[in-house]
């Protein structure tokens, strides 16, 4: 597994050690919240991993362009993942980076995914689920920006799919995929 590009989700807090002992390069954190932020951000820091916060998720923080720039100023992440375009402005202008998750649960959902990512231009997209090859290679033939594919994933065969279809990286909460 070591070769694929693998990006931690953490869902809840007893992951946070298992992360730190991986071999991932990349955590998504969606679980904490404003008052133990801080020192998960900064293991994750210590032991050599990027940390991304998806805002909707960790308790306590604001959606605004403020909250985004606190997490930059005082917990020093690395980028935020959010489904909402104000947010990726927002950590553009706090001098961090963005994911902008998405989900496709049809085709008007994708067609507006597009639009908005033309748009704001996060500097990653995430779709969700993962489990879609057509949906993913259609999606990276018509955005610039590196993909990555999470939700539902339990298997390496799926890894493979999706790495297949044209996927940058595979979000997955599972810790036997993190080593």
């Amino acid at each position: 597994m070591k070769n694929y590009p693998i990006i931690a989700s953490i869902t809840v807090d007893e992951q946070i050690a298992q992360a730190i002992a991986s071999d991932v390069k990349r955590v998504i954190l969606m679980t904490g919240n404003i008052t133990n932020l801080g020192s998960i951000i900064d293991k994750l820091h210590q032991s050599g991993k990027q940390a991304y916060v998806h805002t909707e998720m960790v308790s306590g923080i604001g959606r605004d362009a403020s909250a985004i720039q606190y997490l930059a100023d005082v917990f020093k992440v690395d980028g935020i993942v959010t489904t909402k375009s104000n947010a990726v402005s927002a950590a553009r202008q706090a001098g961090i980076l963005s994911i902008q998750r998405i989900f496709a649960i049809d085709s008007a959902a994708i067609e507006t995914a597009v639009r908005m990512i033309k748009s704001y231009k996060p500097d990653e997209v995430e779709l969700m689920p993962g489990l879609m090859p057509r949906v993913i290679q259609e999606l990276k033939e018509r955005i610039t920006q590196p993909l990555i594919v999470g939700g539902l994933i339990r298997h390496e065969e799926e890894i493979q799919q999706a790495l297949k279809s044209g996927a940058d990286f595979v979000s997955i909460g599972h810790e036997k995929f993190w080593t």
